[in-house]
């Protein structure tokens, strides 16, 4: 883990909390060492087996706090989180001493089953992270169509070959890499440039075209980062950060977003990718 990238997201998320004149916590007069951290990551048990719930604590360390489990950050002191991926993961402690320094411990827990983990986890970041490039094998790759009519490209469609003259680098050799650390999103330009964000996906927020019929399957949203071409052309080439998901398994993923004030069939763009 990038001990830069742990800082920062510590300083971050302690800031309230460090400054909060309400905040009653013991802290050390000096510095301690990781060898002294008191601390433990510990996999609830279900059925036998090590969940992928794991009870954290570092309540009496006397530092603030912030836990880094993979997927996410909690600056709690005592609490349960969940990972998703199986197998061994690293939990990664780091604490702020009073006197500035910062202190980190990773701790290494066994997961051997998954509750309550959606499947889109896996497809989207395979064991860990996952490229997907634009779909070769399609003729057109990105366009417009009817929002709730179309699933593809539908009006003005446009070849991989023509991405990179509607955004430059991000056509053939560009790829995205989706991550479970962070939730890290990872747009990377055919000349090998990168700009880094993250995502969240919501598969509850389905929505139906005119019949009733499941039309989009969930939502991706995007921070800081777009896809690969993700603009919006009729409103200047505004960035784009929430998309329906129309299609997403192992290989392939289609995703849209209407224009504002969009109804059945009016405008909304398409993109088409698939598994690297």
């Amino acid at each position: 883990m990038n001990k830069t990238l742990i800082y920062s997201m510590l300083a971050a998320s302690l800031l309230m909390v460090a400054c909060d004149p309400a905040e009653d916590r013991d802290v050390l007069s000096g510095a301690i060492t990781a060898d002294q951290l008191n601390i433990t990551a510990t996999p609830q048990v279900v059925d036998g087996k090590n969940s992928n719930y794991i009870d954290l604590n570092s309540d009496g360390v006397g530092t603030l706090t912030s836990w880094f489990y993979g997927n996410g950050t909690t600056t709690s002191t005592k609490t349960t989180v969940q990972v998703v991926l199986a197998g061994q993961r690293e939990i990664v402690f780091t604490g702020l001493n009073h006197d500035g320094t910062y202190i980190t411990k990773t701790l290494t827990v066994q997961v051997d089953t998954l509750i309550g983990v959606a499947p889109e986890w896996g497809i989207l970041c395979g064991t860990g992270e996952k490229n997907w490039v634009w779909d070769n094998t399609l003729s057109a790759v990105w366009g417009n169509g009817g929002y709730l009519g179309n699933t593809s490209p539908g009006w003005w469609t446009v070849a991989l070959a023509d991405i990179d003259g509607q955004a430059k680098g991000e056509g053939a050799g560009a790829k995205m890499t989706f991550a479970v650390d962070g939730s890290g999103l990872t747009k990377i330009k055919s000349d090998g440039s990168s700009t880094k964000g993250s995502f969240v996906f919501d598969m509850s927020a389905t929505t139906n075209d005119d019949g009733g019929a499941v039309w989009a399957k969930g939502k991706l949203t995007t921070k800081n980062v777009t896809v690969l071409c993700g603009i919006s052309p009729n409103e200047g080439n505004a960035p784009v950060y929430l998309y329906d998901i129309l299609k997403l398994d192992d290989q392939k993923m289609v995703l849209s977003y209407p224009e504002p004030g969009a109804g059945s069939w009016g405008t909304a763009w398409f993109w088409m990718f698939r598994a690297e």
